[in-house]
């Protein structure tokens, strides 16, 4: 007989400084992850994208999920695009966020660099 146990990232600690799961979380806090958002943003990030991308962003569903850098090889218009229309894994938000949400987003994250 095999027992196989699975384990996800999270949980109901704090888990700012753990690396996350297959991979670093280059050390930072959420407070750092968050750095440069509004409000809004981090009320949408938090109810819409935390449990799929990280309290640091560092993603929690494999390294595509990772969006520490996400502006270095994605522009505002091709993270807007994926937020609305989802794929590779993620959901759309489109029928869920407002057009200038996904901006408020998409403006945010594509200054992860």
């Amino acid at each position: 007989m095999v027992m196989v146990t699975l384990t996800g990232c999270g949980g109901g600690t704090d888990h700012s400084r753990e690396p996350f799961c297959g991979g670093k979380n280059q050390g930072r806090t959420s407070e750092e992850a968050m750095a440069g958002a509004s409000e809004q943003v981090k009320t949408l990030y938090t109810q819409n994208c935390l449990s799929c991308h990280g309290g640091n962003l560092e993603g929690r569903v494999g390294p595509p999920t990772n969006l520490q850098q996400v502006g270095g090889r994605m522009t505002k218009e091709q993270i807007s695009g994926q937020i609305k229309n989802g794929g590779n894994g993620m959901q759309p938000f489109a029928n869920k966020l407002k057009p200038e949400e996904i901006d408020a987003l998409a403006e945010w994250l594509a200054g992860k660099k």
